[in-house]
């Protein structure tokens, strides 16, 4: 009886773990698009339910599309969208600082813009996604492409950079339609705090809308648990949180 008793036990904790799990569930799919005359592959995850989901466009850091951008589309997939990770260096990944620095160097900027574009397209074409909700996000390199693809993409709903580079020009922010919101690092040197003050001021000159916040004792990378020096866990979790409720207010809300 007790190893009856034993045997239960584990498999009602084994179901628990399935029921409680965000990813235990989730449908991820690779998807190929069309972008210009070349055919581009990314990685997409479901969230539950059926009928029209709002959308977020997950641009990955200089590394690529790598086991750690994947989890980030599956989290934003468990909170109700449909997350679709794309793919700017076409299938290349990068393990050291050195790769990743001839991958971003080597990145076409029209090619990258017109993959994201056709990523855009391709979540707005789907009948499982309201074309009116699509947002977007990056890290790194990935953050300055979130805000590129704001620049060029009227219709984007809403976009996160995370530690991303952002514009200067009057006349490229002035372009920008969709909310924003960013966290940034105090101690980053690449982006320093004064840059990304001077760009909140100008984008509230503009009169659009912006919510950054920079993290003390934080540098660049700061979310990511594999920058083992400068991974900040309590800043990532309350980056991690405005931007859910970032989204919730800007991809949601007219959603029943």
């Amino acid at each position: 009886m007790l190893r009856g008793a034993i045997l239960l036990f584990v498999l009602a904790f084994a179901l628990n773990l399935l029921l409680v799990s965000p990813t235990a569930a989730q449908k991820t799919e690779t998807v190929t698009y069309k972008s210009g005359n070349d055919t581009v592959r990314g990685y997409l995850v479901f969230p539950n339910g059926v009928g029209k989901h709002p959308a977020v466009i997950v641009i990955h850091e200089w590394w690529g599309l790598n086991d750690w951008v994947k989890d980030q589309a599956q989290k934003f997939a468990a909170q109700g969208y449909l997350a679709l990770a794309v793919d700017l260096y076409r299938g290349q990944v990068a393990t050291t600082p050195d790769e990743a620095h001839v991958l971003m160097r080597g990145l076409p900027d029209d090619r990258a813009l017109r993959d994201l574009q056709a990523a855009f397209a391709y979540l707005a074409s789907r009948p499982d996604v309201d074309a009116a909700k699509i947002g977007s996000i990056g890290w790194c390199m990935g953050g300055g492409w979130s805000i590129k693809l704001a620049e060029d993409q009227p219709k984007l709903a809403a976009f996160v950079v995370n530690y991303g580079s952002l514009p200067t020009d009057k006349a490229i922010i002035a372009k920008i339609n969709a909310p924003m919101l960013g966290n940034f690092g105090a101690e980053d040197k690449g982006i320093p705090p004064e840059s990304v003050q001077a760009f909140e001021e100008a984008m509230k000159a503009a009169g659009k809308s912006t919510d950054i916040k920079i993290f003390g004792g934080a540098g660049h990378a700061f979310e990511n648990p594999n920058n083992k020096d400068g991974y900040r866990p309590e800043a990532t979790a309350d980056a991690e949180k405005r931007v859910a409720s970032f989204f919730r207010k800007n991809l949601r809300s007219a959603l029943p």
